[in-house]
Parts: structure tokens; C-alpha cells; sequence
């Protein structure tokens, strides 16, 4: 577990250090997707803010009072970016969720559409080998499947997971907007902003 541990903390490292959010100023392509014929776009989020790191060791799945959860700056910030989506437009194709609390919490708030629980959006940082892990895979594998879909695919996850999936790193409550080519490879083309540094 120390190893998994050491290499989830080594991996956040080198992104935090390596990455330029350029991306995060580009929100053009939120107009692209209020287009009826956009396809194959899905919102990859980080739940909103929850204080600490990882989880306690007394984790359960099933018992939000054993898990790190929304403060109620996060709770603000996950209702004020479901707000902001809704001005956009969007048509949802389907909200999915981690199915730890802080994510599911973060999906419900942002209140654009049912929450549909996804164990494949599980936190992986107490994992190892994150890029080539079978939930990476399998979510590598969905949005792949949403290539020729109509609609936002949201899927509400970690920091860790979305990092593995795209290599860029986001704040609590930020996302990236990315979509599978006809190659199968997956491009980040846009962020949602950084409402909390707004305000």
C-alpha cells in the first residue's frame, strides 16, 4: 500500500510541476457544444472542494462519515458550475459518479441530470501503474463508445484518474472538456472556468 501510495503522490507531483493549464482560459468550445450536431464531447470533473488528501484509513464505501466530503465552499462551487453549464445550453447525454461521497455529492449538486453511480470513476489514489489500470482503461473505453453520441457525457471523478486518463491536472470542482478522434486517441479542448477564483 506505501508503494501504491508513494506512486499516486510522485504522479501528482510531476503533473502539478509539469502541466501549464493553458487550457483553462480556452472556453470557446462550450459554443460548439450547444450545436444539435455536436457528438463525442464529455466533461471529465474533478468533484468540488473536499479539505485533505487521499482518505482516512477507517474508509468505508458506503459511510459518508468515514470519508473526506464537500465543505460548504465545495457544495457552492458544485451547485454554481451546474448553474453555469445550464447557461451554456448543453444538451446532458448522462451524469455519472465516483462512487465516493465527495464525487456523488459534487454530481448531485450540480443538478443536470440523474446521477447514474460509476465504479470505474473510483478514486485511484491508493493505486499503481494509474495509466494502464483497468478502471483507466474501461473509462478510456466509454468515452471512446461516446465518439459518434449526441450530447455531454459528464463523468464526476479524482484528480488522479483524470490526470491518468489525459495527463493534466485540475482544481476542485474544474474539468476538461475532451473527445476521442477518429484514431481513438482522447484531446483535451477545453475547460470549464474557474468559478471559485471569481468570486
Amino acid at each position: 500500500m506505501i508503494k501504491s501510495l508513494r506512486s499516486a503522490l510522485a504522479l501528482i507531483l510531476l503533473i502539478t510541476l509539469s502541466i501549464q493549464p493553458s487550457y483553462a482560459s480556452e472556453l470557446l468550445i462550450w459554443d460548439k457544444l450547444s450545436a444539435s450536431s455536436a457528438k463525442g464531447y464529455v466533461l471529465l470533473l474533478r468533484h468540488s472542494l473536499a479539505p485533505g488528501v487521499g482518505d482516512p484509513e477507517n474508509f468505508k464505501l458506503g459511510d459518508c462519515s468515514t470519508q473526506r466530503n464537500l465543505s460548504q465552499e465545495g457544495r457552492d462551487d458544485a451547485a454554481e458550475i451546474g448553474a453555469w453549464i445550464k447557461r451554456q445550453k448543453v444538451k446532458i447525454y448522462r451524469v455519472e459518479s465516483s462512487r465516493w461521497c465527495r464525487a456523488r455529492q459534487t454530481a448531485k449538486l450540480l443538478d443536470i441530470g440523474k446521477v447514474k453511480l460509476n465504479k470505474n470513476l473510483d478514486s485511484l489514489f491508493r493505486e499503481s501503474n494509474l495509466e494502464s489500470h483497468p478502471k483507466t482503461l474501461k473509462t478510456k473505453e466509454q468515452i471512446l463508445n461516446h465518439r459518434n453520441k449526441s450530447g455531454l457525457l459528464v463523468l464526476v471523478g479524482h484528480y488522479v484518474n483524470i490526470a491518468a486518463l489525459v495527463g493534466v491536472g485540475v482544481d476542485s470542482g474544474e474539468g476538461v472538456i475532451v473527445k476521442a478522434n477518429k484514431n481513438g486517441v482522447i484531446k483535451v479542448l477545453g475547460a470549464t472556468p474557474n468559478l471559485a477564483s471569481q468570486n
